[in-house]
């Protein structure tokens, strides 16, 4: 007896895309890296492969992120890159799977429509959009259906989503491109001021997630790292604390809290309220880094939890949400603007 090819959820991040299967759960989660070969424009890794191969490369190979800001910002790689993930994800299919791609709230027309033309390219029978905010909603166990005002704020590599949600649908968001990456260039800037010395992308990636922290730690860590000296050239062990992190990360932070606060301005009292007796749940990687829960508690006077399994929660959502595409509910998932004919 056959069957139709299961439905699929991708949470597009700008860091790392997780792949949900209908009836299996997540089954893939690897980094939104590509490596190719620049002379016969042969895709060589995707995932974890080709991240490993970042900043070590030779001429000829290129590791790229398709995927910047929470869009895409190459299409032929981002397409090569899906395909590849979705064979990966369903092995055997006779027919094309329906896909579900989280997006960003923000996102523009000419943004949406890139996104459905890639999953559409990559082997989907249909695409469906959904918002970011919703599906890690969706994800954390939160009933948006009812009327009562929720306030996410999804913290990915490339974008930070704050919303407000009620009846399913999005009251007051906001989308901003300062995110993970963000944190770690900031941290890149802060050790080549404070101790003159170079490190990578990788390096900082891994300060952030060791010792990174929002809000004063009571024990003060440290941790040793390497990096090229600036004046010699040459390598150079040194160590950095969490002090010095939070001060690295202290601008990034205050321009997130900001926006909180502009959303928060904008949202109809009645919502306003319920968010405080509900309190703000946070979601996506960058949320992870120490203390935001603490820092964002103390500015606001909101109580602010962390929601379980929060890298993943967004792709969980877009999974739930895989239930409704043949109600396809107002506010919930948003249908291409440009029609898809079954192919």
């Amino acid at each position: 007896m056959f069957k139709w090819g299961r439905d699929i959820g991708i949470d597009l991040g700008t860091a790392s895309i997780l792949v949900y299967v209908k009836g299996k759960g997540v089954v893939l989660h690897e980094p939104s890296v590509v490596a190719i070969d620049k002379n016969s424009g042969k895709l060589l890794k995707v995932g974890t492969d080709a991240q490993k191969m970042l900043g070590r490369t030779p001429g000829n190979i290129v590791a790229i992120r398709p995927l910047r800001e929470g869009v895409i910002s190459d299409y032929d790689m981002t397409e090569r890159m899906l395909k590849e993930f979705i064979r990966k994800s369903v092995s055997f299919r006779l027919f094309k799977p329906r896909v579900v791609i989280c997006v960003p709230s923000g996102i523009t027309e000419v943004e949406e429509r890139a996104v459905i033309d890639a999953g559409i390219q990559a082997g989907a029978r249909r695409v469906y959009l959904i918002e970011e905010p919703v599906a890690a909603a969706i994800g954390a166990g939160i009933d948006i259906t009812k009327p009562d005002g929720h306030m996410i704020v999804d913290i990915g590599g490339g974008t930070t989503d704050i919303a407000v949600i009620s009846l399913s649908g999005i009251v007051e968001a906001s989308s901003i491109k300062i995110a993970g990456d963000q944190f770690d260039e900031a941290i890149v800037k802060y050790i080549r001021r404070k101790h003159n010395v170079l490190i990578g992308e990788r390096t900082a990636e891994e300060l952030k997630i060791k010792l990174g922290c929002v809000f004063p730690r009571s024990e003060e860590q440290t941790l040793e790292i390497k990096g090229r000296c600036l004046m010699t050239g040459l390598p150079r062990l040194f160590q950095v604390t969490a002090n010095e992190m939070m001060e690295a990360l202290e601008e990034v932070s205050e321009r997130i809290l900001e926006n909180i606060h502009s959303v928060l301005e904008r949202t109809p009292p009645e919502l306003v309220a319920d968010i405080s007796t509900n309190g703000i749940v946070m979601t996506g990687g960058g949320s992870l880094i120490w203390g935001f829960d603490k820092l964002i508690e103390s500015r606001t006077g909101i109580a602010t939890r962390m929601a379980d399994d929060a890298i993943s929660c967004v792709a969980y959502g877009t999974g739930k949400s895989l239930e409704w595409i043949n109600h396809m509910q107002d506010g919930t998932i948003n249908l291409s603007r440009r029609r898809q004919m079954n192919t």
